[in-house]
């Protein structure tokens, strides 16, 4: 029987280097309702390491897939499946699809896209998840002053770009003078260099903001908290800064007490609960692609193949990317 590789975890544990294993495996037929896919780009994401840790399923046991979301095409179509053709691109997400060469999975959970090609993956999650944030759990209007934590990674480059095309002020966060430059380009209207300015001060010179998009953890944070203006909302769409090595704890003051004062609001954004929106925000997004008004940065270092994954999991959490990290797995 043909084979191909996937990534499996054979220990739980956050570090992924530890954890991952190439494996080989014999090429499934579709089931009634399945198509085969063969991946073609995965999509690095900073929750990885989270996926390693069995944090997003408390009771699984090794072996298990790694990875989330993929492009790819249809190799075979399983029985009753309509509207799916071989050959046809389509992007998926799901625990366990993204590091490996093929996969079948439930023809629902296929979404049809224009190409299989790295930009169409990072918008296919990264993407997505600014877009709706922002929007559906952001409450995003036109003049707003906008914080974007870590801007210029993956999800951030977006959250710059559709809060600057909406109307209104965009403050990024970033760890290196190339990194500001980049963002600056991406629309913003200023961009701190947290390694090198005094990030404390910074933000209390551009704020206060209505929105912000928090993807890092600890004292961005607690900053951008102490810096929302009046019924500002404050959006965790992660907390990268502690995923290796777990929360920390963190006394001191009760959180509602500044919330209540400004009428303020933490709300957290996890996108498989927002599956109904996927379809409209992937075809704005792509229009605002194909039309230049959206910028696409994919990540200038390249991986090849299942087997580099974790180099690149590891590139993504050295905080030296730029833009979208993808492995070509096939």
């Amino acid at each position: 029987m043909p084979t191909y590789q996937k990534l499996v975890a054979t220990s739980i544990t956050p570090n992924f280097r530890e954890a991952a294993e190439v494996v080989e495996a014999e090429i499934p037929e579709p089931g009634p309702g399945e198509v085969l896919v063969r991946n073609r780009w995965a999509g690095v994401n900073a929750t990885d390491v989270n996926i390693s840790a069995g944090r997003y399923d408390p009771g699984v046991s090794v072996p298990f897939d790694l990875g989330a979301e993929a492009v790819g095409t249809i190799e075979a179509v399983g029985d009753g499946v309509e509207g799916f053709a071989v050959g046809q691109p389509v992007a998926t997400m799901g625990l366990g699809g993204g590091y490996r060469e093929v996969q079948a999975v439930p023809a629902k959970f296929a979404v049809p896209v224009p190409d299989a090609t790295p930009e169409v993956l990072s918008i296919f999650v990264s993407g997505i998840t600014a877009s709706i944030a922002l929007e559906v759990v952001g409450e995003m209007g036109r003049e707003d002053t906008v914080l974007v934590t870590a801007a210029a990674g993956g999800t951030g480059q977006y959250a710059v770009q559709l809060a600057a095309l909406s109307g209104n002020t965009v403050i990024g966060t970033c760890g290196s003078d190339e990194k500001a430059e980049f963002v600056r380009g991406l629309g913003a209207e200023r961009a701190i260099n947290y390694r090198t300015e005094d990030l404390k001060a910074e933000l209390k010179a551009s704020g206060p903001f209505d929105v912000v998009y928090e993807s890092v953890g600890q004292r961005f944070f607690d900053l951008a908290l102490r810096n929302l203006d009046t019924r500002g909302r404050l959006i965790v769409i992660g907390y990268v800064s502690e995923y290796v090595d777990g929360l920390e704890d963190a006394p001191g003051p009760r959180v509602y007490a500044s919330l209540l004062q400004k009428s303020a609001s933490i709300r957290s954004f996890f996108l498989p609960h927002f599956s109904r929106y996927y379809g409209e925000h992937i075809r704005k997004l792509v229009g605002l692609m194909h039309d230049g008004s959206l910028r696409v940065a994919i990540d200038e270092r390249r991986f090849e193949g299942v087997g580099q994954v974790v180099e690149a999991v590891e590139h993504l959490h050295s905080g030296t990317s730029q833009g979208k990290v993808v492995v070509r797995v096939g």
